[in-house]
């Protein structure tokens, strides 16, 4: 199997991915899930398809006039189908029937020009626009401050889903921002290359999500970051457009690219990427190691990341998540090798994996590993998309599961990973829930890592506030710690007053200005990324 095997999946309200590969919870985690209290929900989630929505209030004649009346819809099904993402409090709203954040209508515009037109017309319309591709996000990214705005309007890009240009030579190509990641690689891997990203929601997520929430594909060892793929990209603003990338580097004042990777929508609606691409690899191969404990891994991790030779893939499962074997998914509950398992992953020409096998394997034997063989590296490979789609039988059985992530320097490593781990475990046990707490390394490089943490605990009545309880004491441990609010889910709502605090005061005025300049109105996203309306971020 590669990735590009994999269908473009248009995601529904509360169910993941693709309906032929919904999965059901393996017999062995009822006797888990027994354990900590976990009782199936006396409430069948609601069908939406049976609930209305109230027209929109504001005339849609303007917006029609940029796209066409057969690319702008008011219908429900559509509408419900932009509400909010990915988050485990996105489901359960919808769940229970909640259409508090649906859009007023949605359009779907053909060209970077009817994008920068529709964001002119919204604008004097006082519509608020939340720009929409694969909707995977997890932070409350798709849900605006709507107050204050006559509407909102989802933007959504599917039809900017090209290939507009591929430069072999420079090794670069140029992407519509509303191409889904797995059809980006399908059209790579018929030239022989590879963008080499696959985050978890790779089945759903779009370049132009990549882009604007700074996503990091579980390659990223290898292959980088998506921020650090990006050469060159477009910028559609209420007031026109702004390019970006003229050479891989420059020396002309502040990389204004940085500017826009990770703005969320909140500065303007990225059109087209132009990114890096790769030789697609001949050879993979993926391998699993088992180490004592989390820091005798983590040491190695480190070891090998400053010291090299650098797998493509490198990742280490604490001692719970190795226990229910998280790392393959297919198996979970099923019990791991105990100790923490960690993946090393390699990709490029045989000669180019030879060599850094066997360099990384010296090193992880000198620093305790024990080699587990190819099969529980495989097992990860084939199995690293199917997690997702657990959440929605265990959402059907009464577990409360969501993930949340960091990332620090590799001093503050287990400093870190000890204050979130009690914040969680403190927060749901005094809601009479006991928590299962996991927790993995999932990229690394030379200063530090990221850590991955995946909750579980049974359902209290209102499961949406409970976990911002948790949510909040988690926001609070990591800063203060001193680390991130997050590597890479983004900022979103979720996270925004943490982000607030980690960059002061003056940062976010800075921003503001900026969002100032680029949407005088405010209408882009607001209350993502930075608050909405209170500090004169709208005309």
């Amino acid at each position: 199997m590669t990735e590009s095997d994999l269908p473009v999946t248009d995601f529904h309200p509360y169910r993941w991915g693709d309906p032929a590969r919904r999965t059901t919870l393996p017999a062995a985690a009822t006797e888990t899930l027994a354990a900590f209290g976990v009782r199936a929900p006396e409430r069948e989630p609601v069908d939406l398809a049976g609930l209305t929505l109230p027209e929109p209030s504001f005339d849609l004649a303007p917006l029609t006039a940029v796209v066409g009346a057969e690319h702008l819809s008011t219908e429900p099904a559509a509408r419900i189908a932009h509400t909010r993402g990915w988050s485990t409090p996105d489901l359960l709203k919808l769940r229970a029937g909640d259409l508090a954040d649906a859009p007023d209508a949605v359009a779907c515009p053909g060209s970077h020009q009817e994008v920068v037109d529709l964001l002119a017309a919204c604008a004097r319309l006082s519509v608020a626009v939340v720009p929409y591709s694969g909707g995977t996000s997890v932070v409350g990214g798709l849900a605006p401050d709507r107050t204050g705005f006559a509407g909102v309007l989802a933007l959504d890009l599917r039809r900017l889903d090209a290939l507009l240009h591929l430069d072999t030579v420079s090794r670069t190509a140029t992407l519509g921002a509303g191409m889904r990641g797995v059809e980006a690689e399908r059209l790579l891997r018929e030239q022989g290359l590879t963008l080499g990203h696959f985050p978890q929601s790779y089945e759903g997520a779009s370049i132009g999500g990549y882009a604007a929430a700074r996503s990091a594909g579980q390659s990223s060892a290898g292959y980088g970051r998506f921020d650090d793929m990006v050469v060159a990209l477009e910028l559609a603003t209420p007031r026109g457009t702004v390019s970006l990338g003229s050479a891989p580097r420059s020396a002309a004042g502040p990389d204004l690219r940085q500017l826009v990777l990770g703005s969320e929508g909140a500065l303007g609606v990225i059109t087209s990427v132009t990114v890096r691409v790769r030789p697609a690899p001949a050879v993979r191969v993926y391998e699993g190691w088992r180490f004592d404990s989390f820091e005798a891994g983590a040491e190695a991790l480190r070891r090998l990341v400053q010291d090299g030779p650098l797998p493509t893939v490198l990742r280490l499962s604490d001692e719970a998540e190795t226990s229910v074997n998280l790392a393959d998914p297919a198996a979970m509950f099923a019990g791991g090798p105990g100790g923490c398992l960690a993946v090393a992953g390699y990709e490029g020409t045989a000669a180019e994996v030879a060599a850094r096998r066997a360099g990384a394997t010296g090193l992880l034997t000198a620093a305790g590993g024990q080699p587990l063989g190819e099969e529980p590296g495989e097992s990860w490979r084939q199995g690293r998309f199917k997690a997702p789609y657990l959440r929605d039988p265990l959402l059907d059985a009464g577990v409360l599961i969501e993930t949340l992530e960091t990332v620090t320097f590799w001093s503050n490593l287990h400093a870190l990973r000890a204050a979130v781990t009690k914040a969680l475990t403190d927060a749901l046990t005094a809601q009479a829930t006991p928590p299962l707490v996991l927790c993995h390394i999932s990229h690394v490089y030379e200063t530090g890592a990221s850590l991955y943490f995946t909750v579980a605990c049974a359902q209290t009545a209102d499961p949406v506030a409970q976990w911002q309880q948790a949510k909040q004491a988690a926001n609070e441990a990591i800063r203060s710690c001193g680390a991130a609010i997050t590597h890479h889910h983004g900022v979103g709502t979720d996270h925004r007053a943490a982000y607030a605090e980690e960059v002061g005061p003056l940062a976010v005025e800075a921003l503001r200005a900026v969002k100032g300049v680029l949407d005088p109105a405010g209408i882009l996203n607001p209350g993502v990324l930075i608050s909405a309306g209170e500090h004169g971020d709208r005309a």
